[in-house]
Parts: C-alpha cells; structure tokens; sequence
C-alpha cells in the first residue's frame, strides 16, 4: 500500500472514531511535506534561529552530525519579540519548547507536548503516526553542535495533498491588495492542515460559519470540493451551539451543488439538512421567535461579542431572521435541483409569507433602516448588512443602505466583513469596499500584512480579541471576494456549466488572475484607461454572461474590435450573447 493511501485509510478512521459511519471515505487526505529553512541566524552564543518563512502547522525533523549525542532545548514560536522567539506571546498565540537527545547521524522528529484542549475529542484530531503538530514559523535551538545547516532542520508541515499552489492567481494595480489576497490564499491553504475545516488551534473543533467562509475561499484558491464535503458530514454529526451558525449549513450544501452541479452527493443529505432552517422557532406570522435563553446563549450576530455595534437583542431578531430567509430560499433551490417541487413549493411559499412580515415589522421606513429587532428602534450595522447581503432588501432601498454602512467603516468582525463586503459590492459599491480591505487602520487586511502575519487572525487585532489565535481561516474572506467581485467570476449554474463574469475595478487601473472551477481555470484580465478592455478566456464546455462597467461617456461594446450587441443596465453593459473560449471585449 503506498503511503497515500495509508493516510487516507488512517484519516477515515481517525474520523470514524469521532463521528461514526461515513457515507464514503476521505478522499482528499492531508500529508506531511518537508520544508527547508527560508533563513538561519545565530543569535546569542550557541543559539540559532530557524525562520520558515510562514507559519505552517506541523513539527521539526533533525538530522545531527554523527559525532552529536548531546541534548538541545527546541523553542517553536508564531511571534518574535526583539528578534527571538516570544515564550510569552499574547492570547493563543503560540509558543511551546522541548527537550531532545541528539543521537549521532539518526534522523529525529522534534514536537513539543500535546495541548489537551486541541487533541482531544471532539477537536479534529490528526493522525497519530505524525506526532504532535502546531502553528509556527520560527525555531530557535540552544546546544546545536556547531553550525546549523540548511539540509540539518527542515519542518514537516501538514496540507491538503490535492492541494494546487499553481490553482489560482490574482494581481492588480495595488499592491497592497495583491499582499492581502496571497495572505489569505495562503491562510486557506494551511488551514487545510486537519483534512477538515477547523476553527484555529485553540480548539481545532469545525464550526458551521467558519467552515462555510473557509469553503467559499478554498473554492476560489483550489477547486477540489472534497474537504469541504468532509466537513459538512462532521458538522451534521456534531454540530455546535450558536443560531445562525444552524443556517451556515444550508449554505454550504448550496455553495457545494453551484460549485460541482452535483447531486448525488446532494440526495442523500437533503432530509436532514431541514433540520437548519429553525422551522421549530416559527411565530405565527413566520417569523423565527427567540426565548431569553436562546438570545442570551444561542442568536449570536458576531463575534466576540465587542463587534456587535451595540446590537439590541429582542424575541424576533433581525439577524437571526435574515439567515432563516436566505437559508428558506436556498433550501427551495435544493429541493428544484432534486426535483422535489412539493419542497420547493412550501419553501417558497413560506418564504415569500416571512420576507412580508420580515419588511413590515423589522424596517423604519422614515430612517430607511432596519431595527436589531421588535420592540427596540436601535439599527446596528449588522441588522442592515445581512438583510443587504442576502437580497432582502427591496431594490429602491439598496443603494441607500449600502451608502449607510459604507460610512459606518468596518464596525464588525472578520467572520461578518465576508457579508458586509458581498452586500456592497453586489450593490456596486466596490470603491467602498476596497477601500475598508485596505483601510490604515487596525480593522483591516492591510493591518495584518504590515503585522508580518502569515496566517489571518482570528479578529482585527489583540485588543478586540484578547484570547485570538493567529490561524484562523474565517479571516480570510479576501480570497474568495477579490476572485468573486474583483475578477469577477461566480457560477450562474450548478457546476459552472454557465459563468457570470462581472468585473468590478472599485478604483482600480487594472487586474487580473485565474479562477479554478471543476471545468478548468477561467483567466481573467482587465483594464481600465479612456477605454475598458476585458481579457477572458474560458475552459472548454463553459459559457458565460458578460457585464462591463459602463462610463457616463461609453457608446458600445466590442467584441474582437467589432460591434457587439449590447444593453445599458444601470452602471454596466451587458452583452446580448453569452460567449465561450478566448474573446477580447472591449468598451469604448
């Protein structure tokens, strides 16, 4: 048996001891990869500092000179502080040492330590054979016989072995955005680490929004599914406690069936996923009814509880009632995709009955906001941008409400910026959303790139989250929006057998990249001067609709630099005909 197939047959049962019989084994097994030193400094007397060059989750392989049979202390560190590793670094971030015994020329594995918290049960565990894995980035060694050479200390990290580096790309007029999108590429890619989507290493536990953020972002940096779907199945096993995170589950099966089109994989899961529409909290009038219990453990808006924007918790709550119409509405596409039209048919139904209620007792039309809930006239940031994210939102009233939460600035946390962002760029203001990816301030992307991090956080910074790890993937919502919005590539149709193709420059002169898709990679190139010219190329049993941005001056779209048929809608041309292969369009 090679060794691939030992670890995916060691992942199956390491996760069939956690949640019982699967309906198929893992197939996109994690593996251990050996990386060498990106730098290696001496840094007092007899110690050496070890820089990986990004934090990996994984541990340390040594291979002494014969001669060595001493014993040297390993110090694993995320952070440094005044050019060392910091023993003391803040919250969870981590820091772990140990003690080994040099054994002439024999090869060793260096780990610290278990941390009981994140290797047992019900956190993901990772085989046992690997010996213990944590995040880090450097390593210092004090007693290291003499130099230590590059071939002497490699880390093995643990990743995805489907994973493609060459998958996706992205590039644009600002770098600082070219810096975010390869932070959170990255991030997603060491996230992969467990073979499921784990929350960080504080607990290494799935949960239900952190998994479908991770997912939406794995999709737009590599296009195997599979970790996702092993994800999802843990999750329907064990699931976790807060409201909305119930509703995350009906995204992520309706993320999988746009992403591949398929539903065998869909049918068998279908009846149980019901259970996440909270159908059993309904008032009367369909709206979702919250207990004190439920509101004081349970409806949970954002999180840690300091992102709220001073959210008012009443019994119907707008948040909570955002994410039970959006997961209504989904849920009614599942049933169509299974041809179950008695689903779809009350699905709908209930769901055009609940926006009714939702708009009448949920909306202040004099402010032209909506309220945290009944029975309190506070409107937070939150209970206006999932309402906006989701299409709830009645067209005339969208542009106002994506002005209001521009200028409200990033007054969420980094799991809610996913949807504040997706709600103002599907409102077409990308100018304001880039500008909060990019803000100098320590509510954004640009803040952890110029913290040196590797890995997005867990929040903004350490003083909105005292206790955050600095591996958290749900920061990472860069990857998938600059590839959705910016590139401007999302499916149309199950399996991205239709492609939509809408660019938005938010300010931008140009920018490029490829997208994978199960169909192969779309690429994607864009300028923006006195004219606009879109680069696109196609794979092979894939069309798209095409929409350009539109200046107040432009007169028509060409295709190949002949005239294409073409309609004004808004800020944006939309070509008549949807294309396929290489096609230059251009308006002018």
């Amino acid at each position: 048996m090679s060794p691939s197939h030992i670890r995916l047959v060691e992942t199956a049962v390491v996760f069939l001891a956690l949640t019982g019989p699967l309906p198929f084994a893992c197939s996109a097994p994690t593996q251990l990869v050996e990386q060498p030193p990106a730098q290696i400094t001496h840094v007092a007397p007899g110690v050496t500092l070890v820089d990986f060059g990004r934090v990996a989750y994984g541990n340390l392989r040594l291979n002494p000179p014969p001669s060595a049979t001493n014993t040297v202390t390993v110090h694993f560190g995320e952070a440094l502080s005044n050019g060392r590793v910091n023993r003391q670094p803040p919250g969870s971030v981590r820091y772990a040492q140990t003690q080994i015994s040099l054994n002439g020329s024999n090869s060793l594995v260096v780990a610290p330590a278990a941390n009981k918290r994140n290797t047992t049960p019900p956190a993901v565990l990772t085989p046992v054979e690997w010996g213990v894995v944590l995040p880090f980035r450097w390593i210092e060694i004090e007693g290291w016989p003499g130099d230590l050479r590059p071939e002497q200390a490699c880390r093995r990290a643990a990743l995805a072995s489907t994973w493609n580096d060459e998958a996706a790309a992205f590039h644009s007029s600002d770098e600082m955005l070219n810096r975010i999108w390869e932070l959170c590429r990255y991030s997603i890619k060491a996230a992969t680490f467990a073979g499921v989507y784990v929350d960080g290493d504080r607990e290494r536990i799935a949960y239900e929004a952190d998994a479908y953020l991770n997912q939406l972002s794995h999709y737009a940096s590599d296009a195997d599914p599979q970790m996702a779907r092993d994800t999802f199945d843990r999750l329907m096993k064990l699931p976790t406690w807060p409201t909305e995170w119930a509703p995350h589950m009906v995204f992520m099966a309706h993320a999988d069936w746009m992403q591949t089109g398929d539903t065998h994989w869909l049918a068998p899961r279908y009846a149980a996923l019901k259970s996440k529409l909270l159908l059993e909290r309904a008032g009367p009038d369909g709206l979702i009814v919250s207990t004190p219990a439920q509101i004081k453990r349970g409806d949970i808006v954002d999180w840690p509880l300091g992102e709220r924007d001073g959210y008012v918790f009443t019994s119907v709550n707008t948040v909570v009632n955002a994410f039970h119409l959006r997961a209504l509405a989904l849920m009614a596409d599942l049933a169509r995709a299974l041809n179950n039209g008695k689903d779809a048919g009350e699905l709908t139904a209930r769901e055009q009955a609940t926006r009714v209620a939702f708009q009448q007792q949920l909306f202040d039309p004099s402010r032209g906001l909506y309220r945290d809930g009944e029975g309190t006239e506070h409107a937070s940031l939150h209970a206006n941008l999932f309402p906006l994210a989701f299409g709830l939102v009645p067209a005339e009233r969208r542009t106002l409400i994506a002005e209001w939460l521009g200028k409200r600035d990033m007054a969420c946390s980094v799991y809610a910026a996913q949807y504040l962002l997706e709600g103002l760029f599907e409102n077409d203001a990308d100018a304001t959303a880039l500008a909060l990816i990019t803000a100098p301030t320590d509510r954004s992307w640009r803040h952890m790139v110029e913290s040196g991090t590797t890995i997005t956080w867990e929040a903004w910074d350490q003083r909105y989250k005292p206790n955050q790890d600095w591996n958290h993937a749900w920061g990472a919502a860069p990857a998938n929006i600059l590839s959705r919005y910016v590139l401007g590539a999302q499916p149309l149709a199950p399996g991205w057998s239709r492609a939509m193709i809408r660019p938005h420059t938010g300010g931008l002169a140009f920018a490029g990249g490829r997208i994978p898709t199960p169909r192969g990679p779309i690429a994607v190139q864009w300028k923006r001067g006195e004219s606009f010219t879109l680069l696109l190329t196609l794979p092979s049993k894939m069309i798209a609709q095409v929409e350009i941005p539109a200046s107040a001056s432009s007169r028509g779209v060409f295709i190949g630099g002949k005239p294409a048929r073409a309609h004004s809608k808004g800020a944006w041309w939309v070509l008549d005909e949807e294309v396929s292969g290489a096609v230059t369009v251009e308006v002018r």
